[in-house]
């Protein structure tokens, strides 16, 4: 598999792979020896604030939507340790990069129809309303006649 592809989202987003910053880092968990010697875990960085391949619309929502893997300056970091080679790594990383892009290039839900209840949904509120006032009416003292 190609690393040095575009990754083409949408219309607004695209990924130019130089704006990529990979760097391979030891991976914590079980794995015996090979854990402690092999750097396999990636911590893939990609500078969304000043990407040129995204739209400002997608720009905002991708450093929203990543919350605390973006740092002050924009810039998104994602860990990816989940397999024990770094090819398998470098790819989750990317994947869920481009998940990421692909939640905020989304395009926004239409706007919500002003509706109003039905005469006969408001009639029968008002009818439960009244019922529930009744019975704790019932509730207060009682009057010895």
């Amino acid at each position: 598999m190609a690393f040095e592809d575009n990754i083409v989202i949408g219309r607004e987003a695209v990924i130019y792979p130089d704006e990529l910053e990979e760097a391979f880092i030891r991976a914590s968990g079980p794995g015996g020896q090979n854990v402690n010697k092999v750097a396999t875990a990636v911590q893939l960085r990609f500078d969304a604030a000043n990407a040129r391949g995204l739209s400002e619309r997608v720009r905002e929502r991708t450093l929203k939507l990543a919350g605390q893997r973006a740092t002050k300056d924009g810039v998104i970091v994602i860990e990816a340790a989940r397999f024990r080679t770094q090819e398998q790594n470098r790819a989750d990383a990317r994947q869920r990069l481009a998940a990421l892009v692909a939640r905020a290039a989304e395009p926004p839900p239409p706007p919500r129809k002003k509706t109003r209840p039905t005469k006969g949904s408001v009639e029968r509120r008002l009818k439960a309303k009244a019922g529930r006032s009744v019975v704790k009416k019932m509730r207060g003292r009682v009057d010895s006649d």
